[in-house]
């Protein structure tokens, strides 16, 4: 994953955080990522941090800083489907302040039913757009024709 993900290590910028899924933590307030508009239902929530979810694992979480409760899993979409390439359209692209393609990394939030790992969705119609150098982040919505919002991640 890019370089947005969380280096856990003691500076001058560091602050603790308590989370309920990985307890205090301390992390790099540089790597801290703020949403320009937060997510449906989370109207609090600007500040998120990427945690990676276990060595060699493909999936991350995206994790509020000022909400214990509220994290995300996220994958990167190109280890589902290399074909999902969702078009950011310009005025996203502006409020990120993104410049060229290097900056902008695409995650999708999962849908991991409790108990029922194999029931596991991508919402591709929704995925999260991310400036990596400036550490900017949208929720953007897609055409709900083109793009599933509970695409299988196990196919049966």
């Amino acid at each position: 994953m890019s370089n947005t993900a969380i280096a856990m290590n003691k500076s001058a910028k560091c602050r603790p955080i308590t989370t309920s899924r990985f307890g205090e933590l301390e992390i790099d307030e540089d790597k801290i990522i703020t949403m320009t508009s937060p997510f449906l239902g989370f109207a609090n929530d600007y500040q998120f941090i990427l945690l990676p979810h276990a060595s060699k694992s493909p999936f991350w979480w995206l994790q509020a800083v000022n909400n214990p409760k509220l994290a995300f899993v996220v994958i990167q979409p190109i280890l589902l489907d290399t074909s999902y390439k969702p078009e950011i359209n310009s005025q996203v692209l502006q409020e990120l302040q993104i410049i060229n393609d290097q900056e902008l990394e695409i995650l999708v939030i999962l849908t991991i039913p409790n108990g029922h790992p194999e029931l596991m969705t991508a919402n591709l119609l929704g995925p999260v757009a991310i400036n990596t150098s400036k550490k900017l982040a949208k929720q953007v919505l897609l055409d709900p024709t083109l793009y599933n919002p509970c695409w299988p991640m196990v196919k049966g």
